[in-house]
């Protein structure tokens, strides 16, 4: 809320349109699996509205932003009961907008509320606002982001009554197609209008694979010969958050595990700037401190895969992709105990 704040009168906006929302209570008609799409009038990006509380526990709207968090919100429903649940934040990229009870807001949303001279009551009637980043804490909204939901708010409450006055409203005509409320700019005014339309693909990111430490790798190949067994090898979220003056983020977890044993090797908790270099170098450094080189790697995630095969391709280590890591989930478990006992 540092930059790019959005004034009392942008905030008082969209508080309004929340209360608006929260009286609207279209949750009483309309579940987490009822997608629409809102335009942004700003600069045309689109944003998957799921509307919450279909069971009472939790009353708002979640706005997935593009494909990549369309695919997020399908990550998650199709993992919803998977081991790997614990990692649903992580997928989000999203804007929530959901109501609380005053505990759960901070000093930031009270300021703001006591600002505009609002007063709310109840468990689940404070308007709370938050952003969502893969990696990082949820974090309250951009300038941008207030704007682009005062414009979205209004068009969810028109789109839910509607659906009331229509089952079939959101019934896709084609495949993989949603409902879509688009704007175009007419003065001071944005006329609204229905679309059909397919999300555009998602962009697969190609992975950043930083140059190899030759000096490094010259080393291990004139100093450690033996081979010898299995590896696991896997990269993670810790469930722990460092805040170092900016937005808090979860830093990456690499663990190293033996497949038969299941002894765990080595355990490095890496910054996000430079997690990739880093990566490759703690592979390399276990390998010269235990003189060992494996036999074989094997990795569930594309992205450690990817950073290491230049190193194993070298060491002529076999690097295979499988769809579990048993050693390494229990491990991971134990892991995720530490962080939490601490």
């Amino acid at each position: 809320m540092q930059e790019s704040s959005p004034s009392i009168e942008e905030w008082r906006a969209l508080y309004q349109a929340a209360i608006d929302f929260r009286k609207t209570e279209p949750w009483n008609w309309l579940s987490d699996t009822d997608l629409f799409g809102v335009q942004n009038p700003a600069d045309g990006t689109l944003g998957y509205c799921c509307i919450m509380g279909e069971l009472k526990e939790m009353l708002g709207m979640v706005v997935y932003l593009g494909t990549e968090g369309l695919a997020g919100y399908f990550r998650t429903q199709s993992e919803s009961q998977s081991s790997d649940a614990v990692n649903f934040l992580h997928h989000q990229n999203c804007l929530t907008l959901t109501f609380e009870g005053r505990k759960y807001l901070r000093a930031p949303d009270l300021k703001v509320i006591r600002d505009l001279g609002l007063k709310f009551r109840g468990s689940q009637d404070w308007p709370l606002f938050r952003n969502y980043r893969p990696g990082y804490m949820p974090w309250y909204l951009t300038r941008e982001e207030v704007l682009y939901l005062t414009a979205l708010i209004p068009q969810a409450i028109e789109t839910a009554l509607r659906v009331k006055e229509n089952k079939n409203l959101l019934v896709s005509p084609q495949k993989d197609q949603y409902l879509v409320r688009t704007s175009e700019r007419s003065g001071e005014t944005s006329a609204w209008r229905d679309e059909w339309l397919t999300p555009p693909p998602l962009e697969k990111k190609e992975q950043d694979v930083p140059p190899v430490n030759e000096v490094h790798l010259q080393r291990i190949k004139k100093t450690v010969s033996r081979r010898q067994g299995i590896w696991e090898i896997d990269q993670f979220y810790s469930p722990a958050v460092i805040d170092d003056g900016g937005r808090p983020y979860f830093p990456y977890v690499f663990l190293w595990v033996d497949h038969d044993s299941g002894l765990v090797l080595h355990v490095r908790v890496a910054e996000m700037s430079d997690y990739r270099s880093d990566f490759q170098e703690q592979f390399m450094s276990l390998t010269e401190k235990i003189k060992i080189l494996p036999n074989e790697i094997l990795f569930h995630y594309e992205e450690p895969l990817k950073l290491v095969e230049p190193i194993a391709l070298r060491l002529g280590i076999k690097l295979t992709r499988v769809k579990r890591l048993p050693a390494l989930e229990k491990a991971r478990a134990g892991v995720f105990s530490f962080f939490k006992d601490r």
